[in-house]
């Protein structure tokens, strides 16, 4: 999985409901054609990422196909979680 490019916004929480700040990252991925997630039209992940005083991370990620904008109900390998966070902390506003 090789991140090509990305997009990251602020969540705003108007009420205060969620502690800390929450950030929307859209990383649009390319994946290998022997791949199970390869999709011709592409894919991306829209990741959301949670920084507080304690602790910041991974809230969550869905997988979508791109263009098209369809949820593609997969779960990424551990090695690839942990690279979407790495990437998400490197890349905050």
């Amino acid at each position: 999985m090789t991140i090509t490019e990305y997009s990251v916004e602020q969540i705003k929480d108007p009420f205060g409901i969620v502690p800390g700040a929450r950030y929307e990252f859209i990383l649009n991925i390319e994946v290998d054609e022997d791949d199970e997630l390869y999709s011709e039209n592409g894919l991306y992940i829209r990741a959301i990422y949670g920084v507080q005083e304690e602790k910041s991370g991974l809230v969550k990620y869905e997988l979508y196909e791109r263009g098209v904008d369809k949820y593609l109900d997969f779960e990424l390998e551990d090695d690839e979680i942990a690279e979407v966070e790495k990437f998400c902390r490197e890349h905050l506003e």
